[in-house]
């Protein structure tokens, strides 16, 4: 693939090729390599800065990004929305604005408004990572989510995957719909009426998607079972009647999950909601690659920041679904992903010696 930098920011799935999310998957992999070793620290940022800045609650995204970050040797500094001026009645472009200021290299924003990363990048000269904005998206989530399938099942093209439980408000299930069918697969929500409206069909590419109104029908020999919480901070009671209500009708459970092909993965975003949209038995059983997902999380999130940061002109990251291409194969990029694997394995090589 050819080396080159189109835009600076990540505010979505949509406009990335399969070209562009392959890529970063392949490079993805060479930094869960770099996680593996005795010495995970490599200076490919080094000089560089990183604000993560988030105004909602977060322990593995906040978390991984900030790792992230401090292993790619980049100064981090995380900001909440508690200890920032938004408090004060400062607006949000206002903040962006002071930060900018101070000649950051990337910022990290989750927020709860839907498009409040594409504010951000509109006045920044910053590059600007969306890392879950409201209802709308959360790309390096659905990333890793793709890095995760890919390792257990080689391709994600021809896979069936169910994605269950709170699709209307949930920007993974959003994210993950234009992904997975972009790089071939095919997806089935489900959940409440309420919840899974028949309209989300359209978040498809190539029309690889539909919405069942039985989980049991998604459930049916899929390859990916994915399960989504309730995310109950954005709605209220006239979405869900009671949560044991959708326990027995909704969660995952190792009878349903039986629906599924034998060798059938069990995934979800986290926080789980246990006993309430997966029991016990299946997050924590054999097929569950729930941990996985956190661990490819950390590489991905990497990856991310080593590409817009500088640390190679290797990813187009358009995120204007008219500009996107149609691509009928998953493409592997060998040449850049060698010539990174190189550049880390010498960057490692030298922080050893020091």
């Amino acid at each position: 693939m050819k080396a080159v930098l189109n835009q600076k920011h990540l505010l979505g799935i949509r406009g990335l090729s399969a070209e562009e999310i392959t890529h970063i998957l392949d490079t993805a992999e060479t930094f869960r390599e770099v996680s593996e070793r005795e010495i995970k620290k490599v200076p490919t940022l080094r000089g560089r800065t990183v604000i993560n800045l988030f105004f909602e609650p977060s322990t593995r995204t906040r978390t991984s990004f900030e790792i992230a970050g401090k292993r790619l040797s980049a100064d981090v500094i995380n900001i909440n929305s508690s200890s920032s001026s938004v408090t004060k009645g400062e607006t949000l472009l206002d903040t962006a604005r002071n930060l900018e200021a101070m000649s950051p290299d990337l910022i990290v924003i989750r927020h709860p408004s839907a498009g409040a990363p594409h504010q951000l990048a509109r006045v920044c000269r910053a590059g600007v990572v969306n890392a879950g904005d409201g209802a709308h998206e959360h790309p390096t989530q659905a990333l890793l989510d793709a890095l995760t399938i890919r390792q257990q099942k080689g391709s994600l093209r021809g896979l069936r995957v169910a994605i269950l439980g709170d699709i209307l408000h949930s920007r993974v299930a959003r994210s993950n719909a234009h992904l997975l069918t972009t790089l071939g697969a095919s997806v089935s929500l489900a959940g409440p009426g309420t919840l899974a409206p028949p309209e989300f069909a359209s978040l498809a590419v190539g029309g690889g998607l539909r919405v069942e109104s039985r989980i049991e029908d998604a459930i049916e020999g899929a390859d990916v079972v994915m399960v989504l919480r309730i995310q109950r901070e954005r709605q209220d009671s006239a979405f869900l009647p009671s949560l044991r209500e959708y326990a027995v009708h909704y969660g995952l459970t190792l009878k349903r999950l039986r629906l599924a092909k034998p060798d059938a993965i069990v995934m979800h975003p986290g926080p789980m909601n246990r006993g309430i949209e997966i029991s016990s038995d299946v997050a924590d059983g054999a097929r569950s690659l729930i941990l996985d997902q956190v661990a490819n999380g950390l590489a991905v999130r990497m990856a991310v920041l080593y590409l817009l940061g500088g640390g190679a002109g290797a990813l187009n990251v358009s995120t204007n679904p008219a500009t996107q291409a149609k691509v009928e194969t998953e493409s592997s990029p060998e040449a850049s992903t060698e010539s990174l694997s190189a550049a880390v394995a010498a960057a490692h090589a030298d922080s050893s010696k020091s």
